[in-house]
């Protein structure tokens, strides 16, 4: 059983640490949380409400199916408590500081500075309150400490020590009126990261909008034909099997095939082409793409989960969900990074303490812990990854995972399979050589082969029976037919068989990088046919573009050596992998794997053992079947430049996430020791806690920020 389950609350790569570590002690389950996406995967034998239960018990909610207002509400929740803080914040500042530069206190409150600074601090505290709740939960609870942690100690600590000194105040114990108060530096610390986290939730928004937009290109109605009467009806309420209307200027509601009429349809949220296609009875259509011109009637085949635009959503869902391998160094390091941080903070206020006293030591310990967030790194990869697919999918690119989109600009070969990759996979014969037609459309007619109904439909003519027929995979096809044994196939079938045949008028053929299949009648060979595949359209450009990147280009197909050799230099590829059989395909894969990085680009049909195999899959998704298991990256249109696409899309998307690690790791290396006092020896200079907080909440806005920057990307 897998599932994913949105969670609510999280605000650092150390609270998905945690809720992971606690789902993880359930036995049977495998959990994986990402931040960035807000989710959990959960993998094993578990019971769903087990999983919520934990999940809650540690300070966390739970977004429910088609909840869609979740992050509306987030950011509406987090607005509102940022203004009750600053509103608070300012007068908090003012009594606060006032004194100190000179600003007059009417004399009312000046004589009870400690109570004012108190009622003004007390209810930023309560509108944070989960600051509290989930950072001392996560310590208790899963015994691992979080952001919220850092924050809760470092407010609290500030809050509590000036709430003692008040108390110590009104009791009217000497000496404590010269005491500083730190109510400021909770509070408006509690407001800046009030106003951090609201500034990360609108951004992080941002970064899944890729989802929300093929979301709302979903339709709510459809005009379907019931008793004969034309009838309008939720899209809920489609039934596999309903004939359904659709009418100039519409969206089509569900995926099917046309039954009457004709028209274009534009399909390019579902392949990126621009131009309508041309779509007429017994095409299939694509749900929420638009018809443009005429009008036709289609029988539905695939409804709700099952349409191509569900799919492609669950697909970039998962993707967005996944882990990048470069993201387990993020996770890694703030798995210790929290109970570092809290231990420089403690021996920073120690050794101030000595020197500077309790005031002195508790501003510093406050400064380190709050400086120190690791929300910025946390939020390097997820975030890039979360626009990276994005952009994938209005490319018509599906990554399966972020571990491909990382992965394939790493390949050091690619790996295509001729026919139906390279070529359109629709041959036709272009020569017959001798009177063999007749007998070899016979025994091709039972064939499934490709290059067999190739020679089935250039025969015009009544075909009869065929008996005892057999095909032999990779080498032809057999029968009896007239009472004569016809055999129709390469030269390994025919050694096979022990049929002699003419090498020179084979090769003749074979070099003009045509297929040639051999007709034998009785042991005799008795003519050739020869079978041609022209190739797609961008091939030879897809080569040139992969040759120009670096990337070693391969071609593996199961024609002989000099038929493959004349294709390949078509397409300007020198290496060739010829006579390969079907089952062998993943085999060659393996044996390039011993050395080299290598993707597959294949059909998703016959080549899955070698998509599977390979250390990226390439599966070509034509129309409809985007759903194909083998492979990682899915490329909706038959252009192979999208090979290229997804390969420089990895590199854009790799540079963001080094460049968001890079600035996450170095803020924190520099803010760190800036915090705990280093530079206080030499220039007198010390980092007040409210600019830490400032700091931090710009680190983590600011790697969020450079992630959008990536929907420029052409």
């Amino acid at each position: 059983m897998k599932k994913i389950i949105k969670i609510s609350g999280m605000h650092c790569a150390s609270c998905a640490a945690s809720i992971e570590k606690s789902l993880n002690e359930i036995k049977g389950v495998k959990a994986s949380v990402n931040f960035g996406t807000e989710s959990a995967e959960v993998e094993g034998k578990f019971s769903e409400s087990k999983i919520i239960e934990v999940i809650k018990s540690i300070g966390y909610g739970i977004i429910k199916d088609g909840e869609k207002d979740a992050r509306e509400k987030e950011v509406k929740e987090g607005k509102f408590k940022f203004i009750v803080a600053i509103i608070l914040s300012i007068p908090l500042l003012y009594f606060a500081m006032g004194p100190h530069v000179g600003l007059g206190i009417p004399e009312i409150f000046e004589k009870n500075l400690a109570l004012v600074q108190f009622l003004l601090t007390t209810p930023i505290i309560l509108v944070g309150y989960q600051f509290y709740t989930r950072g001392f939960s996560a310590v208790i609870k899963s015994k691992s400490a979080t952001m919220d942690t850092l924050v809760a100690i470092g407010t609290g600590s500030a809050y509590v020590y000036s709430l003692f000194v008040s108390i110590m105040i009104w009791l009217g114990r000497s000496g404590y009126g010269n005491h500083q108060l730190y109510y400021e530096t909770a509070g408006i610390l509690i407001a800046f990261i009030l106003l951090g986290r609201y500034l990360e939730s609108v951004a992080k928004g941002k970064t899944s909008e890729a989802i929300k937009k093929l979301m709302g290109l979903q339709v709510k109605t459809a005009i379907v034909v019931r008793n004969d009467e034309e009838v309008k009806i939720n899209i809920e309420d489609v039934k596999v099997g309903d004939v359904v209307v659709v009418k100039p200027g519409e969206k089509i509601p569900v995926d099917g095939v046309i039954v009457s009429g004709h028209s274009f349809v534009d399909e390019s949220m579902i392949s990126g082409e621009s131009m309508p296609v041309e779509k007429k009875k017994d095409d299939e259509v694509i749900g929420s793409t638009i018809n443009k011109t005429g009008s036709f009637n289609f029988k539905a085949t695939k409804i709700g989960k099952d349409t191509v635009l569900s799919q492609i959503v669950k697909l970039v869902e998962e993707a967005q969900g996944s882990k990048a391998p470069i993201q387990k160094l993020a996770d890694v390091v703030s798995s210790y990074f929290v109970p570092i941080v809290l231990l420089i903070g403690l021996i920073s206020f120690v050794v101030w303490y000595l020197v500077g006293g309790v005031g002195f030591a508790l501003t510093v310990f406050v400064a380190v812990v709050i400086i120190a967030c690791p929300c910025a790194l946390g939020l390097a990869t997820p975030t890039a990854i979360m626009v990276g697919t994005g952009i994938g999918a209005k490319k018509g690119i599906l990554f399966k995972s972020a571990e491909s989109l990382q992965k394939i600009h790493e390949l050091d070969v690619i790996v295509f399979d001729k026919t139906g990759t390279l070529t359109k996979g629709e041959p036709e014969v272009t020569d017959v050589v001798g009177d063999v037609l007749e007998y070899a459309a016979a025994v091709e007619k039972k064939s499934e082969h490709v290059l067999g109904e190739a020679i089935v439909k250039k025969y015009k003519g009544k075909l009869g029976e065929v008996e005892k027929f057999k095909s032999i995979t990779g080498m032809g096809v057999e029968g009896l037919y007239k009472g004569k044994k016809v055999v129709v196939g390469n030269r390994k079938l025919m050694e096979d068989k022990k049929i002699e045949f003419d090498d020179k008028k084979i090769e003749k053929l074979e070099k003009e990088g045509k297929t040639v299949m051999i007709v034998a009648v009785d042991g005799e060979m008795v003519g050739l046919i020869a079978v041609a595949d022209t190739l797609k359209k961008f091939s030879k450009r897809a080569v040139e573009k992969l040759q120009e990147l670096g990337k070693d280009v391969i071609m593996m197909t199961g024609d002989n050596k000099i038929t493959g050799e004349a294709i390949a230099k078509k397409v300007g590829i020198k290496n060739v992998l010829s006579e390969v059989l079907p089952g062998e395909k993943s085999k060659e894969v393996k044996k390039l794997q011993k050395d080299l990085k290598v993707g597959m680009v294949g059909d998703g049909i016959n080549d899955a053992p070698a998509l599977t195999q390979a250390d990226v899959g390439i599966a070509i998704g034509s129309g409809t079947d985007i759903a194909i298991e083998a492979g990682d990256v899915v490329l909706i249109k038959e252009d192979l430049r999208d090979v290229v696409g997804a390969i420089e899309l990895s590199e854009y998307v790799m540079k963001k996430i080094k460049q968001n690690l890079f600035w996450a790791f170095f803020y924190n290396s520099i803010g760190i020791p800036i915090a705990a006092g280093v530079l206080y020896p030499f220039t007198g200079w010390l980092l007040n806690p409210i600019i830490a907080g400032g700091a931090m909440a710009f680190s983590s806005v600011s790697v969020v920020t450079n992630s959008l920057l990536m929907k420029k990307y052409k």
